[in-house]
């Protein structure tokens, strides 16, 4: 159900809204873990690289649209603690339709395109064929997957985090299930993995779609989901693309990162795809504990009570240093045991533990990165996080080439490379954190 966060107290509210938020990313990770460790069990490392080399694409599309999402919950969060629900119902189909065209025109021109666009990230010859199919199939169901997203978003910016968990649970579990099916049983490959992916994609957003017309009054929109409100599309544009092109930001890096680890060969192409997966959920509990601040905060912003903005702000940071510090720790003693959930090819579990034991002493460095994030996506100002992530990136990509390439690093570049993206981002956030902090106790 939806909740106020303008009343009550605060901790309660980040812990209960976040938990459901944390869980609910990790369920929806599992659709393509489950596809990289099935299929690498069970049909080979040429298969994990397949799967891997794409997800960067896939999830390139993915982070655009659901930037619009975040976009759009930010306004609508702000809309809902304001009280204006007639403004929120125009805010939200005006959204809808957008994201819908976009996600149509990206997947129809990626399907068409897939394989020069894979061409582009250095694919071997020895999987190509694999990683076409895959990455066709998969953006067969984008649609369904901007759908569940959007109203996800929507529910979420209203307080209720828990209604999306439920439906992204049923549709996890079923696609566990189904890549056993189609790729064991039906022996289908890596075309049966995606084929699992997609229907249960398509399941989500139909339960999302059916909880909304039944229990939310504020999203029952009927013919008011046709409403298409040029006055409010600006806005829509100006937070739904920044927030879209901060998240893909993101991935444009992690794409000049894949490109350059499959220079060095499927060994490492298949390490980055286990421990690029295990990176997604670590980070998990920082990014959702940001994206919880933003929706509280927004809130909050929109009823004009700063002083409940910066007491969530603070219990946020917290919250974030001290999963980094912890999550550090499991990585480090758990590196090989991780890399078996992937593989076990012994040279692919050699170079992931390189890397997951550097690593595993920066991950606080994300945790104080998303908070401030989280902070300014929760005021309005999309601007800082949208420059931090783009320096963030490119100086990862620009220290791997001499890395790589002149100091013969090898795989162990990427996570030294991190570093650096983190310390750069950091140091342009701080100087806006320091000023609006300054400003709003003045």
């Amino acid at each position: 159900m939806t909740r106020d966060f303008t009343k009550g107290p605060i901790l309660r509210s980040l812990v209960s809204f976040t938990i459901p938020l944390i869980i609910g990313t990790l369920l929806q990770l599992t659709y393509n873990a489950a596809d990289s460790m099935i299929v690498g069990q069970y049909v080979g490392k040429s298969a994990l690289a397949a799967v891997g080399t794409t997800n960067p694409l896939v999830t390139l599309v993915l982070l655009f649209t659901n930037g619009i999402c975040l976009g759009a919950g930010i306004l609508v969060s702000t809309l809902y603690g304001a009280k204006k629900i007639d403004v929120l119902r125009r805010q939200v189909s005006t959204g809808m339709i957008a994201g819908i065209i976009f996600t149509l025109a990206a997947a129809v021109s990626m399907i068409v395109s897939a394989r020069p666009l894979l061409a582009l990230l250095q694919v071997e010859s020895v999987f190509m064929e694999e990683a076409v199919s895959y990455f066709r199939l998969v953006l067969a169901g984008l649609l369904f997957s901007f759908i569940y997203n959007y109203l996800a978003s929507m529910l979420r910016a209203m307080g209720d985090s828990v209604s999306p968990l439920i439906f992204l649970g049923v549709s996890a579990g079923l696609n566990i299930l189904g890549d056993m099916f189609f790729v064991i049983v039906l022996d289908m490959g890596v075309k049966g993995a995606a084929v699992s992916t997609v229907l249960c994609e398509a399941l989500s957003a139909i339960l999302s779609l059916f909880y909304i017309q039944k229990k939310i009054p504020e999203l029952r929109l009927g013919r008011g989901w046709l409403v298409f409100d040029r006055s409010l599309l600006r806005k829509t544009i100006s937070f739904g693309f920044v927030s879209a092109m901060q998240q893909s930001t993101v991935q444009l890096g992690k794409l000049g990162t894949q490109g350059i680890v499959n220079t060095m060969g499927v060994n490492a192409t298949a390490a980055f795809n286990a421990t690029n997966r295990f990176d997604d959920f670590a980070m998990i509990p920082q990014q959702n504990l940001a994206h919880a601040m933003s929706s509280v905060m927004a809130q909050n912003v929109g009823a004009g009570e700063k002083r409940r903005v910066m007491i969530t702000y603070r219990i946020g940071m917290y919250g974030e240093l001290i999963y980094g510090a912890a999550i550090g720790l499991i990585t480090y003693f758990g590196a090989n045991a991780l890399m078996r959930l992937f593989t076990s090819d012994p040279d692919v579990i050699l170079e992931g533990e390189k890397y997951l034991h550097l690593i595993a002493a920066m991950y606080i460095l994300p945790g104080i990165t998303n908070g401030i994030q989280g902070f300014f996506r929760g005021i309005g100002d999309l601007r800082v996080t949208l420059v931090s992530s783009m320096i963030n990136m490119g100086v990862r990509v620009a220290a791997e080439f001499p890395m790589v390439f002149f100091f013969g690093m090898g795989f162990e570049a990427i996570p030294w490379s991190y570093l650096l993206g983190w310390i750069a981002m950091i140091g342009f956030e701080l100087p806006y954190l320091v000023h609006f902090l300054k400003k709003h106790r003045g």
